[in-house]
């Protein structure tokens, strides 16, 4: 009998046990490795709201003393389900294999670096997710290891503290150095008496109220500026769907091709903010910028080489080489602008932009409060007409 089978047999064995005594666990084999798999509550920043069946990596060798350290674990943790003391936090291990804190400020990096890959499970989204890690944690869970290395008196709460006012006030850098560092505080279950996002400032409105974006006959020109017809596509597309850079090339362009009225474009799962369909505005942009004949330039697109920001970058520089007068974003920040005059209801807008409606009213407040201002009065002054009053007889 091969060691592999006698493991197995064993394993078989002890969840006889572990049923008998009714404690909801039970030993997997996963490899070389052992697991707990049970009816387990959510994760920390899981969407589920009830417990599910999970599993716990427990890290122990598929051996007979593994085998024996498993069984003790299952009972522990039946023991703290039952207490209501289960914390996913314990059992989130790095490659050390310690509890989180037992862990110093490097370890808890890793561990929060592991669980944040592993919490989105679709595959499809692991390049969106790679590049937010590399881009918007990364650089301050490194500034925040640098200021806690200079000053070794500070707690962990004031070397974030510390790492967030080392950014610019009003700053995008505060702004996502503050999500950064929240989301890792959450997942260390770290007392902070002052939330972060109080100290994010107001970089959204302040930036994007002050931005000048391309009136409509701007943009109708620049497509005509773009000579080659691929990147001409997706100048059209960008402006006529509001899509950001990497999304031109991760949709679904079958009902356009088709013809068909609403003309809806799919963005596809594996893009920044996942799975997400738009309409047009405008509609005639269609046919004026030849949107049905689907034509996108050779940009390798393969997420295991490349990623979505390194080929939105490639967006941004063709738009430059070919000498237009606005950025790729300019051209999704005036379809927006445009679905608010059109009347379109911010929370239709802010799923088709792919983002969530609290961060759409920050964005757009500017044009949002000119909208509703200008339909409140509208609505007032049909709702009762006054007439000025007579001026008065010079008779």
């Amino acid at each position: 009998m091969s060691s592999t089978s006698s493991i197995d047999i064993q394993i078989t064995q002890i969840n006889q046990r572990l049923k008998a005594a009714r404690l909801g666990l039970q030993i997997e084999r996963r490899g070389t490795l052992l697991s707990l798999r049970g009816v387990l509550p959510p994760r920390p920043d899981s969407v589920r709201l009830r417990p599910y069946q999970q599993r716990i990596a427990l890290g122990l060798s598929a051996t007979k003393a593994g085998l024996k350290q498993a069984e003790q674990q299952a009972k522990i943790v039946a023991a703290e389900l039952i207490q209501n003391t289960f914390d996913w936090r314990n059992y989130l291990k790095n490659p050390v294999g310690k509890a989180i804190s037992q862990q110093n400020l490097a370890e808890k990096i890793d561990s929060f670096q592991q669980y944040f890959f592993t919490r989105e499970p679709e595959t499809s989204k692991a390049a969106s997710v790679r590049t937010t890690w590399t881009k918007a944690y990364v650089p301050y869970l490194k500034k925040l290891t640098a200021i806690a290395d200079k000053h070794t008196s500070f707690s962990l709460s004031e070397a974030v503290y510390a790492t967030v006012q080392s950014t610019r006030p009003n700053s995008r850098s505060r702004q996502v150095c503050c999500t950064a560092l929240n989301a890792f505080a959450d997942f260390l279950a770290l007392d902070l008496p002052t939330e972060l996002k109080s100290l994010a400032g107001n970089y959204g409105n302040s930036q994007t109220t002050a931005r000048s974006l391309p009136s409509d006959e701007q943009i109708i020109a620049g497509y005509y500026q773009v000579p080659n017809p691929a990147w001409r596509f997706v100048y059209g597309i960008m402006a006529t769907y509001g899509l950001r850079n990497h999304e031109v090339f991760f949709s679904d362009y079958q009902r356009l091709i088709a013809g068909e009225p609403e003309a809806i474009v799919e963005v596809q799962a594996m893009t920044k903010t996942g799975s997400h369909e738009v309409w047009p505005f405008y509609p005639e942009w269609v046919a004026q910028f030849d949107l049905q004949a689907v034509q996108l330039p050779a940009v390798n697109t393969d997420l295991n080489r490349t990623t979505l920001q390194r080929i939105g970058q490639q967006v941004t520089i063709q738009f430059r080489r070919y000498g237009l007068p606005f950025s790729p974003y300019d051209l999704r920040h005036a379809w927006a602008v445009r679905t608010i005059h059109f009347g379109l209801a911010d929370t239709v807008a802010a799923k088709m932009m792919g983002h969530s409606v609290a961060v759409h009213n920050r964005t757009y407040h500017r044009w949002i409060t000119h909208r509703d201002q200008q339909q409140a009065v509208q609505a007032a002054l049909t709702r009762t007409r006054l007439k000025p009053p007579e001026p008065p007889d010079k008779g």
